[in-house]
């Protein structure tokens, strides 16, 4: 990574000195015109694209076309490109680049590599895999409705109805849609189906679906929701109640039976070929996804070879802390000791799962307390933390974290699988809670909805390289400054550091080098203190998620570089906090982006 320091470097000379012709060619009420021009431009356009999504919208915490869920056809795909082509024309037809303010200029940029990336992207539209453990509506639907669909009147109690109706016919554009990639030789392999069909299964078992004592999820909420309305009187609610029963019984469960039979058909003429190199012209998809999610050209082989290179690192550190708690035996015989030791894991009980949740509470309030030290800007949403449902619990990570709603109403939620605690280890909760909360996720995602001043496409924006290093950073920085200060507790922060090293091996070798699953779950066993249980899930969610896995580390090394070529270069005049604020005020960019905005940083603070 270091090989790019000297382009980088000009890159940035260029953007200094590019905007200082700008200075020198166009007049202040110029550069402030053109600029508010382009800003109008970029949030009218995601308006356009927030207005084709009631999802979207959704999460943004609006209620636009409240009773329906997104079109998933493909003419919506095709519309959204010819939008996406005619946007970024008229973009370049009707801004002046050089006339833009510098954090304009930022903006068009960012706009105009989205965009490009977006319409390269189409040439493998149908490479994607419709439905898999790890995303698909057959479990974001009811997840969306639960978290996403408020009800906070008898109209949206309505609305809720109505997209309990809409699941059918969304499903048939989705079914439609994974029958097409079949028939061009795309098909997750055949380990998913069962997943699919028994989270699809969890969806439709309880009441009002059978005569469990236990409600379905979907029920419960619903039920939930509408007694607790204030505009509602007992026979509005129960008319509303009984509408809703109704919807799950008549649209409901025959749109998932119908999903299930679609999983079970595929079931059959899946293969076990896990890599998506199998699929038509496979290898370059891969390169696309590794492009995509890192927001780098680095080679699967570069990134596996890093891999490699970090994994050995790593494992010199977790030696170091073998010997200081005095364990008698090599590094894979303390990493088993630590993955079988009872005193290690809470009980997969109520009781067990709650002392869990009680204590990452307390890890998360103790960072909270420290935040001044490390931090000028803090966010203003608040966080909550949350069991996964039980219908996403097989497929879902051991913990993620949920967006708040740009407008205060809806918290930013840390949530928690507990469907088997030993895949919580205890060693694991400080880091688990500083990425998946505060200062990781939470921190840059709330702060990113709650800056002024930039268009809305930046604030809601991402990429994996960037949000997803920046919460692998934030494992790693409280290290400096006193955490981690139980040995164990540090061995599991380089645990998770050594999880996401081992992810730039393991998804290229599935990738790009034709690595069986055996080949992963052996290197896993042999470089891992990972669980089974882990280290199969994992397996699985590299396997439908090309790519994705191996922008951690890439990112967080990224941030971890900039931050040591700041403090080099600035010596006293070093801020942690300055720097910090530096990478979150600009919301998420790609990597490229935020080594200019750093060193442009730099030249400026050094005067």
């Amino acid at each position: 990574m270091k090989q790019r320091f000297p382009r980088a470097a000009l890159a940035a000379l260029a953007l200094l000195l590019g905007g200082a012709a700008r200075a020198a060619t166009y007049t202040a009420a110029q550069v402030a015109a053109e600029s508010a021009k382009a800003n109008a431009f970029f949030d009218r356009t995601f308006d356009e694209t927030v207005a084709r999504s009631p999802m979207f919208a959704a999460q943004l915490g609006l209620k636009q076309h409240y009773d329906q869920w997104d079109d998933f056809s493909e003419q919506k795909e095709l519309d959204d490109l010819a939008l996406q082509v005619n946007w970024l024309a008229e973009l370049k037809r009707t801004i002046n680049f050089d006339a833009l303010d510098e954090q304009t200029a930022i903006s068009y940029r960012l706009y105009v590599e989205q965009a490009d990336e977006a319409i390269e992207g189409w040439k493998w539209h149908d490479h994607r895999y419709v439905f898999t453990q790890m995303s698909g509506m057959h479990a974001d639907a009811p997840a969306f409705l639960i978290n996403y669909h408020a009800v906070d009147n008898a109209a949206d109690a309505r609305a809720y109805v109505a997209r309990l109706r809409g699941m059918a016919p969304m499903f048939d554009q989705l079914g439609e849609a994974a029958r097409r990639r079949a028939a061009l030789g795309v098909m997750p392999p055949r380990f998913v189906f069962p997943l699919l069909i028994e989270a699809s299964r969890e969806v439709i078992t309880g009441a009002p679906f059978d005569d469990s004592a236990t409600k379905c999820a979907l029920w419960a909420d619903f039920e939930g929701k509408v007694g607790a309305l204030k505009d509602a009187g007992a026979a509005a609610k129960a008319q509303l109640l009984a509408d809703g029963r109704a919807a799950l019984l008549e649209a409901v469960k025959p749109a998932y039976t119908k999903l299930i039979a679609l999983f079970e058909a595929e079931e059959k003429t899946a293969t076990d070929d896990d890599g998506v190199w199998k699929l038509p012209e496979g290898l370059d998809y891969y390169n696309f996804c590794l492009h995509q999610n890192t927001t780098t050209h680095l080679t699967a082989d570069q990134i596996h070879e890093l891999g490699l290179r970090e994994v050995d690192r790593i494992h010199g550190e977790m030696n170091a802390i073998r010997e200081k708690v005095g364990f008698k035996g090599d590094l894979a015989a303390f990493m088993r000791f630590i993955r079988e030791d009872d005193r290690f894991y809470y009980p997969t009980t109520p009781e067990g799962k709650a002392a869990y949740v009680k204590k990452a509470t307390e890890i998360i309030d103790e960072m909270r307390g420290s935040l001044d030290r490390f931090f000028g800007i803090k966010p203003k949403a608040p966080l909550v933390v949350k069991l996964v449902e039980p219908f996403r619990e097989k497929g879902s990570a051991a913990a993620f974290y949920e967006d708040p709603s740009a407008d205060g109403s809806r918290p930013g939620a840390y949530y928690i699988n507990t469907i088997d605690m030993r895949g919580l280890p205890k060693y694991e909760m400080e880091t688990l809670a500083h990425h998946e909360a505060i200062p990781g996720h939470h921190m840059q995602i709330a702060i990113a909805q709650e800056l002024t001043g930039l268009p809305k496409f930046r604030k809601f924006g991402g990429n994996t390289a960037y949000v997803e290093g920046w919460a692998l950073y934030c494992e790693y920085f409280p290290k400096e400054f006193g955490f981690y200060s139980d040995p164990y507790m540090d061995f599991g922060r380089l645990a998770d550091e050594l999880l996401r090293a081992v992810r730039l091996v393991v998804d290229t070798g599935i990738h790009a080098k034709k690595w069986t699953r055996a080949q992963v779950m052996d290197y896993f066993r042999a470089n891992t203190p990972d669980s089974e249980r882990d280290m199969f899930t994992e397996t699985n969610r590299y396997i439908v998620w090309p790519g994705q896995a191996t922008a951690y580390k890439v990112g967080m090394l990224k941030i971890l570089e900039l931050r040591e070529l700041a403090k080099r270069e600035l010596g006293p005049r070093f801020d942690l906090r300055a720097y910090h604020d530096l990478v979150l005020k600009n919301g998420p960019l790609p990597l490229d982006l935020l080594e200019e905005n750093v060193r442009t940083w730099i030249d400026r603070t050094k005067g």
